[in-house]
């Protein structure tokens, strides 16, 4: 049986369609990556997965419970994490640990052995005492982390989870996201951050309420594999992208670090005609293989492009 199975989900706001006939399944021990930009719909399906949304039609299926005929079953066998940091300031990493052992019901003579655990997986026993408002945000989200697995939630739902945090403390959380998957929990998260959409088992794509593309990150970059994706680095962007518009051959450009990333079909040497007849000089250009920046740009551009169309 599938951690997570939805089928047809649809969720509308009055005639808003917030997801929009989505279908996919999450396997036991997976980390599941939820991608799109903002108002793709990302935080209304795991809403709806935690049980505080009923679905408008389709169903959704969450450790064998329907949410839509059972969502408190839902909600007690589940851990939810959310971008912004829920925990009480005022209370110590300890105390917070004490009060959410309560609100989840860990029976009283396994809340020690729970404790224990938490602290030592969040490596937070030294921090045992320190007020909680105290702690940087990286500490904080492992904290928010361990309280949300304190009842052994078979799911966990983390909806952008590293939000706001730098990258030396998010690559850490992830390490401990990987830890808790060996330990067979079943992870959903959502993220907006490229890289750590490497770090998943498998990613979904949103856009505008729908499921765009479906599989590995190797899978996904292989979707680009053989587009003509070239690094291109020249003496000034703005005039490069100016240059490159509506120009026959060229599919997408879009701005990657310090130069561009060129989608070509065909010879690119015209590209470099067509720059170089404008005065533009190119310092470098060359075949790249697809990040997943590349693949998420691609996709929803092309997605306006059926859209406006």
């Amino acid at each position: 049986m599938n951690a997570v199975e939805i089928h047809d989900l649809v969720k509308r706001f009055g005639s808003f369609v917030a997801v929009d006939h989505v279908s996919l399944a999450v396997e036991k021990g997976e980390i599941f990556g939820f991608l799109g930009p903002n108002g793709a719909g990302k935080s209304t399906t795991i809403r709806v997965l935690c049980g505080l949304l009923i679905p408008t039609s389709g169903r959704a299926v969450v450790s064998g419970i329907d949410v839509a005929v059972d969502p408190e079953g839902v909600r007690r066998n589940i851990g939810y994490m959310s971008q912004k940091f829920s925990l009480y300031d005022d209370l110590t990493v300890e105390e917070n640990i004490d009060f959410y052992s309560g609100i989840y019901g860990v029976p009283r003579d396994k809340r020690p052995e729970r404790k224990d655990y938490v602290l030592r997986m969040a490596n937070l026993a030294e921090r045992r005492g320190s007020m909680t408002r105290t702690l940087s945000g990286g500490w904080k989200q492992r904290l928010a982390l361990g309280c949300a697995i304190l009842h052994e939630p078979s799911v966990l739902f983390l909806d952008e989870p590293t939000s706001g945090v730098d990258p030396i403390a998010r690559r850490a959380f992830w390490d401990l996201i990987h830890e808790l998957s060996k330990a067979g929990h079943t992870i959903f998260v959502s993220t907006h951050y490229m890289d750590e959409a490497e770090y998943c088992h498998r990613l979904a794509l949103m856009y505008r309420g729908r499921v765009i593309a479906l599989g590995t990150p190797a899978e996904l970059r292989s979707q680009m594999a053989g587009h003509g994706l070239m690094a291109l680095d020249t003496s000034d962007v703005l005039d490069t992208m100016r240059a490159l518009e509506g120009l026959e051959g060229v599919r997408d450009v879009a701005v990657f670090g310090a130069g561009l990333h060129v989608v070509i079909d065909g010879d690119p040497g015209r590209v470099r005609k067509k720059l170089e007849a404008a005065g533009i000089q190119v310092h470098r250009m060359e075949p790249i293989d697809p990040s997943m920046e590349d693949v998420f740009v691609a996709m929803i551009e092309s997605e306006e492009r059926k859209a406006a169309a």
